[in-house]
């Protein structure tokens, strides 16, 4: 069989086929292919591979743009164009009275709107005009009008498909119907196959050959003794292996994961709460005033159905509403206004974790303990690299009896120092329910210095009405900020992103510290 084939190339028979309708009836559209061979385009591309790789044929990829009639212009194409609608009422009723026209047309199923685009067009091609609310018709420009449109609504029903600049199609019909939205362009991949210069030759010498070509050699074909009868396909070492892509975590969520082995490696207990919450907990045990701007709409999101919700501790309300209006027992004079309940009993997306930290600190109570939150939280911001209407925060709370505000301090530089972060600075900052405060900022390469650890002690008017009597670190990390420094994004909006080579491109996160 070797001997046989010398100098001659083995094919399939359904790639002779192929070969045959691409050198002989000059078919190279791989729609057109798949329609004259009646199989699926993916199959068709195999072979096609398959020939390439033998030097047989070569697939070239072209952008070509094309015509696609828009809603608008289908609705015409079967009841007319508006126009040609108006002309026959005005040709039929011989009308003059904008207002009979308007009547007339509703007579006939034609909208008010759709007489006036049909006026509007048939003023700009010279037809009619408005004087003083009357219509005048040139009727001489009638007929030539009629005959027009025909052609216009002929070539509209006609377009749909069409390859621009391939059709003998008047310019300045194309351009009308594009003016008027009528049609629009598309732009679609073509792949074009051709035969290469030694297909022809081979073709021509007969030194192509249809055999059955054996990929693998199976037991049955041994026994048979019909391998003797095929072509075994060589093996090529020189062609690579398919890439294997494994299904892997997100790398925002393997970052995430990483903190929590951070927190709870230094001795902290996560902690959950709900994502829709009431006011009270979001802004009001927070001592957030209740006319504070992040309270209104355009910071927070509220809910339509149900609007409010409950709370069973009636003595904590009192106390929350006495520490707004006067402190209580604080040393506070508190906000000085009057505490609406109504107000706090509203639901929301909640804004910040903190509202979680302050359900713990009213669960758990006086005790020595770390707790951290790691959870989404919602709010109507303008997406932009740095901020997301949903984005991710690392809450956490230290309460002891002895704790002050270098302690705090002592926790964001350890905690920073185990991501790796190597530049990082803190400046005093102003919260309503912490005093002292802080801020503290990382250095992101693309984007400079970007605000990311915030926290401070919480007041007396946060943890009195709550039964607090010992003191309470508390921070908010932005720790979507935090992870576009660690996965070196500087676009926020990277770190939700779906698309499967961009999540296949970025490496596992590294932290130092979780380096074993």
């Amino acid at each position: 069989m070797e001997s046989a084939i010398e100098n001659k190339i083995v094919v399939s028979k359904d790639e002779y086929k192929i070969l045959e309708l691409v050198i002989r009836d000059k078919v190279h559209d791989l729609e057109e292919l798949a329609k004259r061979l009646n199989i699926d385009k993916s199959a068709l591309m195999r072979r096609i591979a398959e020939l390439e790789s033998k030097k047989l044929l070569r697939i070239d990829r072209e952008e070509e743009e094309y015509f696609e009639v828009t809603e608008e212009g289908r609705r015409y194409v079967k009841g007319g164009l508006p126009e040609e609608k108006v002309l026959r009422i005005i040709k039929e009723k011989d009308i003059s009275d904008l207002k009979e026209l308007y009547e007339e047309g509703k007579r006939h199923g034609i909208s008010t709107n759709e007489v006036k685009i049909g006026i509007m067009h048939l003023a700009r091609l010279g037809v009619v005009k408005i004087e003083k609310g009357k219509l005048i018709v040139n009727k001489e420009r009638v007929e030539a009008v009629v005959e027009d449109r025909i052609r216009v609504r002929n070539v509209l029903s006609l377009i749909d498909g069409m390859v621009i600049g391939k059709e003998g199609v008047e310019e300045r019909i194309i351009k009308e119907l594009r003016q008027r939205r009528l049609i629009r362009s598309r732009k679609r991949k073509k792949i074009i196959i051709t035969a290469t210069r030694l297909a022809h030759e081979k073709m021509q010498k007969g030194e192509i050959v249809v055999a059955r070509l054996i990929t693998r050699l199976t037991p049955e074909l041994i026994r048979t003794g019909k391998w003797r009868e095929a072509i075994i396909k060589p093996y090529d070492l020189s062609v690579e292996v398919p890439k294997v892509s494994p299904g892997r975590k997100h790398p925002y969520m393997e970052f995430l994961d990483q903190i929590r082995e951070i927190l709870v490696s230094m001795g902290f207990e996560e902690m959950k709460g709900p994502h829709i919450e009431l006011e009270f907990w979001n802004f009001d045990v927070l001592f957030q005033a209740q006319d504070h701007p992040a309270r209104e709409i355009h910071d927070t999101f509220f809910l339509k159905r149900p609007r409010y919700g409950t709370i069973k501790d009636k003595e904590l309300m009192e106390r929350v509403k006495r520490t707004h209006e006067d402190g209580w027992i604080t040393g506070s004079k508190g906000w000085q206004y009057k505490w609406d309940p109504r107000k706090a009993l509203r639901l929301i997306l909640r804004t910040q974790t903190t509202s979680v930290s302050v359900r713990t600190l009213k669960v758990i109570g006086n005790r020595n303990y770390k707790a951290f939150s790691l959870d989404r939280n919602f709010r109507p911001e303008a997406l932009d690299a740095t901020h997301s209407m949903e984005f991710y925060q690392c809450e956490g709370i230290v309460v002891g009896p002895k704790l002050n505000f270098r302690h705090l301090l002592g926790f964001l530089k350890e905690f920073s120092r185990r991501l790796g972060l190597e530049k990082v600075k803190f400046k005093p900052a102003y919260f309503p329910f912490t005093e002292p405060s802080v801020e503290g900022y990382v250095y992101h390469p693309s984007l400079g210095w970007i605000e990311a650890l915030p926290g401070g002690m919480f007041r007396p008017e946060v943890l009195a009405p709550l039964g607090i009597k010992y003191r309470v670190l508390a921070w908010g990390i932005g720790i979507d900020r935090l992870a576009m420094v660690v996965l070196g994004i500087d676009d926020i909006r990277d770190l939700f992103n779906l698309n499967v080579e961009f999540l296949r491109s970025k490496a596992r996160p590294i932290i130092p510290s979780m380096i074993r």
